[in-house]
């Protein structure tokens, strides 16, 4: 038997593309398949990134602007890099992350208009060596996500709380990562339904599926 090679996986979208459900539903079918699987999230991940999310996701009475959000972003990122995604992958395991740097240069640099060097650079010095091997983007339209997130959640965080037009940025960033960058990028129709997205999230990881999973 061949040792298990670890693959990690992001997830990507605007606010109710539906990441959390595909993330459990892919997590679920490739352990059947006798994968080992580890679902995290950014900011976040570990405790204490875990810590930063919460700063960073709250209504609180001061102000957060783009540059402290990114640094913030990028403090949780290597918190949870080193203590949590490089050792599950030295073990062998998949880690399927609900959002990261693709986020990052979306929502920060799309929608706050961070200056994309600043991004470039602090991606370069926190995990140069080290990219998603597959990124599922999950596609569809502001408004469908817009009202998707307000049936999931009554009190929005403060990203979520943002207007359409600040999604429309972000989504556009992200369509413009996918056309960028194909390989590791694959584009999914969010609108359909759960079992219709996992089909298509099971196909753009099909190439990855054989390096990792032994045949009868």
């Amino acid at each position: 038997m061949t040792v298990q090679a670890g693959q990690f996986i992001s997830l990507e979208g605007i606010e109710g593309a539906g990441k959390s459900t595909l993330a459990q539903s892919l997590a679920l079918t490739l352990r059947a398949r006798g994968i080992t699987v580890e679902l995290t999230r950014e900011p976040g991940g570990t405790p204490l990134a875990e810590r930063l999310r919460a700063l960073l996701l709250e209504r609180g009475d001061e102000s957060i602007d783009g540059h402290a959000e990114t640094l913030m972003m990028f403090a949780a990122r290597a918190i949870h890099l080193t203590n949590r995604v490089r050792p599950a992958l030295l073990r062998g395991h998949w880690v399927i992350c609900d959002r990261f740097t693709d986020a990052t240069r979306a929502y920060q640099g799309g929608g706050r208009g961070v200056c994309d060097q600043l991004i470039e650079q602090l991606a370069a010095a926190v995990h140069a060596d080290l990219w998603p091997h597959r990124t599922l983007l999950l596609d569809l339209p502001v408004a469908l996500g817009a009202e998707r997130a307000r049936a999931r959640r009554a009190h929005p965080d403060r990203i979520e709380q943002e207007a359409g037009a600040f999604f429309e940025r972000v989504r556009a960033i992200y369509q413009r990562i996918a056309l960028a960058e194909p390989q590791r990028v694959r584009l999914l129709d969010a609108t359909a339904g759960a079992e219709q997205v996992l089909a298509q999230a099971l196909q753009a990881l099909a190439d990855l599926l054989p390096a990792i999973h032994d045949k009868p």
